[in-house]
């Protein structure tokens, strides 16, 4: 069954706040001051359009406290610029970080809001001196932005696109380095990490993330899973989805329940893995 409300508020995500940090998370609000999990990452994290995302029922299954940190169309850049949710998720049990794309986070080319990291906030000189002719006012997301740009010139884009993924790899490596060893990378997508002679296809999520970026953080990590899911077989075409009419579309591209409820239950034994190794 498919759940169409009228309003922009589908569904109740019951938000909140952690620590002193200003973005506002998926809740109901968990305890942090005693033993917990922490989930950092972007859309599909933060359980879009679903009732019961894979963080809560992660939780449930682990018996703690599950603390979604997830924050819609994140990048690497929101947690390294609250060292605050940073704090926090070094203080888990265990920490699951999603591979998040490379487009929305800060570089020589352009800057992104700090918090919202899918809004474009300026050119640098630099990428108008490489687009000249391109009028950057134009844009307010990451992703038209280097959609557009890629129609301009594929060989000038591969030069922003090459800073993007250098710059993404440093800085999930620092997320990662600061989580103490008790990360868990997740790979979330319709299909496995692409091999380098592909990965300029934006519109395969996380976008510009290929699988040579991929093996240079994971060893920053505890665990890799890879949970590829295939929106006809598990979202069952938005079956169980909670969205407004003008929604459909977006919900169309995400995870739904029966995806969620996999990628939870591949997470748990890795879970219980690492916190065995703490007793």
């Amino acid at each position: 069954m498919v759940y169409i409300f009228p309003g922009e508020g589908s569904l109740n995500y019951e938000l909140c706040q952690y620590g002193s940090s200003r973005v506002l998370f998926r809740g109901p609000k968990q305890p942090t001051d005693g033993a917990y999990l922490a989930l950092l990452g972007g859309t599909e994290t933060y359980g879009r359009f679903v009732q019961a995302p894979f963080s809560a029922l992660l939780g449930r299954g682990m018996a703690l406290p599950a603390v979604n940190l997830a924050s819609m169309n994140a990048g690497p850049d929101l947690y390294l610029n609250e060292p605050e949710l940073l704090r926090i998720a070094a203080q888990a049990r265990v920490a699951v970080v999603q591979v998040m794309g490379a487009q929305n986070i800060s570089n020589r080319y352009y800057t992104v809001h700090p918090r919202r990291n899918d809004r474009f906030l300026a050119a640098s000189p630099l990428l108008k001196a490489l687009f000249p002719e391109v009028d950057f006012t134009e844009f307010n997301f990451t992703r038209h932005l280097l959609m557009a740009l890629q129609s301009h010139s594929r060989d000038r884009f591969e030069v922003l696109a090459e800073e993007l993924r250098a710059a993404w790899v440093l800085r999930m490596q620092q997320v990662l380095a600061a989580l103490k060893g008790r990360a868990i990378l997740l790979w979330l997508s319709e299909s496995a990490p692409l091999h380098p002679e592909r990965r300029a296809v934006l519109q395969r999520l996380p976008i510009l993330v290929d699988a040579e970026m991929v093996a240079a953080v994971r060893p920053h990590a505890a665990q890799y899973l890879e949970a590829v899911y295939r929106r006809d077989a598990l979202s069952k075409g938005c079956s169980g989805m909670a969205f407004a009419p003008m929604e459909a579309m977006a919900a169309a591209e995400l995870p739904g329940p029966a995806a969620h409820q996999e990628i939870a239950a591949k997470l748990m034994p890795l879970v219980a893995s690492i916190l065995a190794r703490q007793h």
